[in-house]
């Protein structure tokens, strides 16, 4: 029996580490939170949760070097994954209250207020998974997932024109106007939702991002 895949849930002040910490125990993973650049560099995953403001979260994770801990890993291909405002600073900025914050620019797009008649968009939701995703499978399409977040990216604008390249697979899902729920990029993996809130729905999607690391 294969020993169990290491996975650093990243300690940068911001996120349900606890309870990521404890959904990726209990699909099998060997877990630990930490910031500590060595152990997140070296883990077979790193987890990136998020909770709050975009801009206080950029700020958490470039003082923490979480910043720098996923440029370096992605680009040695090393598997990372965001959860709901963890995956809002992957892409290329983020606005609140008129203001603008810098993301980690992994992917281009901006992350904005929901346009909905309630805000937050707090409770259960189903998604419409990419073809062939990873992430879901095994899912069935009526699943439903947990979501709290007031911001989203509303248009998805990466594109691949290199043939040799695979194009990232998007979900989408809706809350007064659609907008993205989950990214599968290669190495780089995230949910607007919450998986560890997600109860059996998110433990299998989280043994499948084990099942790739």
């Amino acid at each position: 029996m294969s020993a169990p895949k290491k996975v650093v849930v990243l300690d940068y002040g911001f996120g349900n580490v606890r309870s990521a910490e404890r959904a990726l125990a209990h699909v099998g993973a060997d877990v630990e939170i930490t910031g500590d650049y060595d152990k997140a560099m070296n883990a077979d995953g790193v987890l990136v949760p998020g909770v709050g403001a975009f801009a206080a979260c950029m700020q958490g994770l470039r003082a923490a070097r979480g910043d720098w801990i996923v440029g370096r890993r992605l680009s040695g291909g090393r598997p990372v994954m965001g959860i709901c405002v963890g995956m809002q600073i992957l892409f290329e900025r983020g606005i609140e209250h008129g203001t603008e914050t810098d993301g980690l620019d992994e992917w281009p797009g901006v992350v904005e207020p929901l346009k909905a008649d309630v805000v937050p968009h707090m409770g259960w939701n189903t998604v419409t998974p990419a073809a062939e995703s990873q992430l879901f499978a095994g899912l069935d399409a009526d699943t439903r997932y947990y979501f709290v977040h007031s911001y989203a990216v509303r248009e998805w604008s990466l594109e691949v024109t290199n043939p040799h390249i695979r194009a990232p697979k998007v979900t989408w899902a809706t809350h007064g106007e659609p907008f993205v729920a989950a990214v599968e990029n290669g190495p780089l993996w995230a949910t607007q939702f919450h998986p560890e809130k997600s109860g059996d729905a998110g433990a299998q999607l989280l043994t499948n991002w084990i099942g790739t690391l």
